[in-house]
Parts: C-alpha cells; structure tokens; sequence
C-alpha cells in the first residue's frame, strides 16, 4: 500500500494548539470503476473547516467522526481512472466541492439538487479530504478545470465560488437590483464580483477595513463599516442608500443576520448562507428568508464558464501543506485578505 502525508484531525481543538498532525497514512486507491484519482494541487482553506476542527459545530454532527482529514475545495491532475470512467481521462485537471458523493437515485438528486441529498458524503470530513497529496471521487462528483487555469485560482472556486454564485442566484439577481453583502471574506469578496456580473448595485458591509477596501476594488457601490449597534448602523444605511432590496449574509453571527433582516424592504429578500439561530421575523412585512448550500454538479461547471469567461478575481494567500494550522489561526484573526489556499 502506497502511502501520502496528510493534515490529521484526531481531537477538536482550539487551532492555537495545532490540532492538526502532519502523519503518514495509506495513500488513498481507485475502488470502483468509475472512480477518479486525483493528485491534489492546491486545496482552499474555508472558514467552516476552522468551526469543525475547533468543535464549534459538534452539536450539528460536524464532524461526523474522528480522526478525519479536512479540506473541501480541492483541485488536482487525474493520474488514473477506473475502467467504466467516461467523463475524464489521466492528466485531465479536475476540482471537487464539498459535496464528495450523493446516492444519485432520491428526489432530490432526481432533481438536480444532489447536494441536499439525505445520503450524501462530504469531502473533508473523513479521510476523503483535501489537506493530503491524493484523493478518490466518482466521476460524477469532479469538474473538469481548464489546463490554463492556476491551482490557487481554482481551489476556492470549488467551495467559496460556488457558495457565492449560489447565494447570488438565491437572492433573483437583477440590473440595478440594491443587494447588500454583509462578510466580506473568502465567499463574499466573489460574490461581489457574481453580483455584477448580474448588474446589481453591491453594498458591501464588514468589521474589516481591509475587506470593505477590497469590496470597493472589486465593485461594490458602496462599503460600509457594520456595527452591532443596530438602530445606528441602520440610520445610517437608510440616509445613505435607503433599504436594500435583497441581502445575503456570510458573516457568521446571529447579529448579522438579524441586521440584514432589518436592512431590507418590505417584500425584499435575505439568503442566508451561515449557520446560526433564527432571528426576529415580522410576517406581516412580506420578506422572504432563503437559505443556500453551496451548488450541483451543473452550477460548479457554470462557476468556472463564468469565472474564465469574466476573469473573477479570486484574491489568494499561499501555505505549504504543514502550514495548515498556521493558514487557519491567520483565518481565525482575520488575517487574510480573502481566500488561503494549501499548496501541494
């Protein structure tokens, strides 16, 4: 059995104490006849790996079990197919979301929602994920990359692309629409650009200078300071923009969400893209709240036409594969830009 180095989680724990252990284990194989093997480029590191190694989402079943490798946005050169494989050929590049596998056979996969499958399995949170050198996947579930088209690009196009084009879809996108993006990170800098592509004007709102100069970079109309002073924050809003249209939150707090809930119009929308309590909600005001998850097979391949097609800026900060842990404490302080990505 060949072996790889791999990023191992085998407790929860606060990522100041370097939870995760650089270890040898058996190099994943090719088991089935339509599956991939990837030898893996680059992998995007996502704000919610850093709730799942630090325990926060326990209560949820993440993660399921332990020890695990995490890491959901993976892309890679394929260096062997099984023999039924159809869709890709050895040296083709490839990507894989979060969503590793889904049964392909319920309503829901029917219907082209597999990632709401009830059977489904998730990258990164067993051994099949991507802070290691190789991983398996069923044709399926991997999406042809251009050869062009850079590991550190395409990495987070597999998680916080696809979230963000989805989030952006969810919230009816239109010319002029007024959408507000509150968290502006790793998905929120792309959704951004997702937005305008649609022609809608983005008001972008952070904690971060940093994130609201990138917003403006990157076309928001307009970027504002968030506070968790509401009636002033939203005084302010309303002088300066009046009520959004529609909003999409990112930002992991409760506070956030229940801010853009009251930032918007009557009949307007939020799409909530964070895991959180449900906030104050007044029916009689006609707002419609949706909640997103990441994407299909379908959307991931329009992810990439539109990313090649409208050169998306994805801003990126390279680690070492050992470096997982210092990658995702910098994330924890806010300490980058947008997106780290693991380089292998």
């Amino acid at each position: 059995m060949e072996k790889m180095r791999a990023m191992v989680l085998t407790k929860c724990a606060k990522i100041e104490t370097n939870p995760l252990k650089l270890t040898i284990i058996d190099r994943h194989e090719i088991k089935r006849p339509n599956e991939i093997l990837i030898k893996i480029e680059a992998c995007g590191v996502c704000h919610s790996q850093l709730h799942g190694i630090e325990g926060d989402w326990q209560d949820i079943g993440i993660p399921p079990s332990l020890p695990t490798v995490p890491g959901h946005e993976v892309v890679g050169k394929i260096v062997e197919i099984g023999n039924a494989v159809t869709k890709f050929k050895v040296g083709d590049r490839a990507g894989i979301t979060p969503l590793l596998e889904a049964c392909q056979k319920c309503s829901y996969c029917l219907d082209g929602k597999e990632y709401l499958c009830e059977s489904s399995t998730i990258t990164g949170e067993s051994f099949k994920g991507g802070y290691t050198e190789y991983i398996t996947v069923h044709e399926n579930f991997a999406t042809l990359i251009p050869e062009t088209m850079k590991a550190e690009y395409a990495a987070p196009l597999f998680c916080a692309g696809i979230t963000a084009y989805k989030a952006v879809k969810a919230a009816e996108p239109k010319p002029r629409k007024k959408l507000g993006i509150f968290g502006i990170g790793g998905v929120g800098h792309m959704a951004i650009q997702f937005a305008k592509v649609e022609d809608c004007d983005v008001i972008a709102f952070s904690r971060s200078e940093n994130h609201l100069n990138v917003a403006k970079k990157l076309g928001a109309i307009d970027s504002m300071t968030f506070s968790e002073n509401q009636t002033v924050f939203l005084e302010k809003l309303k002088e300066k923009h009046g009520l959004l249209d529609a909003a999409i939150v990112f930002a992991p707090a409760d506070i956030v969400t229940d801010t853009a809930i009251k930032s918007i119009k009557k009949g307007g929308m939020v799409v909530i893209a964070t895991v959180g309590k449900n906030p104050s909600f007044l029916a009689f005001e006609e707002k419609t709240i949706r909640g997103t998850l990441i994407g299909s097979t379908k959307d991931m391949e329009q992810v990439i036409k539109i990313c090649t097609e409208k050169n998306i800026e994805v801003i990126t900060q390279k680690f070492s594969l050992e470096n997982a842990n210092d990658a995702l404490k910098k994330l924890k302080d806010s300490e980058i830009e947008a997106r780290a990505v693991l380089m292998l």
